[in-house]
């Protein structure tokens, strides 16, 4: 869908919303606005959650223009209709909503907490995989955290969907009495002697995934040197 590809990762400011001209009401926050020489009007609304839905309609006989949000219906004078109504939604995405580092709600608490306790943020490295990105401990340039958008049957081939992931240093001694535990899973992308995946589906709180980022922070700190 449209609005879900241009509004992913994003949350909107209500407020922002308001001034820009969005009207509450029955839960949700509308917007209404007519483009291409006023022969159309998009409907566009917000529920409280965040979830942008919208509707374009032919303003000579009032009814929704179907085609918009049909993939497959192609031609010069769709695409001129789809485009259009694209910046119109990029227009309120850009005013009125703010961009998540990430698409799930634990993947964003744990980063925003590992920034509270290290004061390091994401690293987006890979242009080829913008939703993917480290943490490292600037002092020793090593990772120690890696948040990973993949497909669910990366690490689980009964499973299939999106899901982030966690990646995390560990004791190789621990990795495979761990691996023996409920939601532990072999690294993805990393060394699995010393590396572990746990996937951001709330099977562990916030305090379990902090414990675990902390023991992973702990290889990355420089070793103080014996005195003489």
């Amino acid at each position: 869908m449209i609005e879900e590809s241009i509004f992913k990762q994003y949350v909107p400011c209500f407020e922002k919303l308001k001034e820009y001209g969005f009207v509450q009401r029955e839960g949700r926050h509308s917007f209404k606005t007519c483009f291409y020489d006023k022969q159309f009007e998009a409907v566009i609304d917000v529920s409280e959650q965040g979830t942008v839905q919208g509707k374009v309609f032919d303003v000579a006989n009032n009814e929704e223009y179907l085609p918009l949000h049909i993939e497959s219906w192609q031609g010069t004078f769709v695409n001129e209709i789809r485009s259009a109504y694209k910046e119109i939604l990029l227009g309120i995405r850009d005013r009125c909503f703010t961009k998540n580092y990430f698409i799930y709600p634990q993947s964003n608490r744990t980063a925003n907490l590992i920034k509270a306790k290290y004061g390091d943020e994401p690293l987006f490295l890979w242009d080829k995989y913008p939703d993917c990105a480290v943490f490292k401990n600037l002092e020793t340039n090593k990772w120690y955290a890696a948040i990973l958008n993949i497909e669910h049957e990366k690490i689980d081939k009964s499973k299939s969907g999106e899901i982030e992931i966690l990646d995390i240093k560990a004791d190789p001694k621990d990795v495979q009495e761990l691996l023996q535990q409920d939601g532990f899973y072999p690294a993805y992308h990393m060394n699995k002697k010393s590396w572990l995946t746990v996937i951001f589906d709330d099977s562990f709180s916030d305090e379990k995934l902090m414990e675990l980022i902390a023991k992973s922070y702990a290889f990355t700190v420089k070793k103080a040197r014996n005195k003489k």
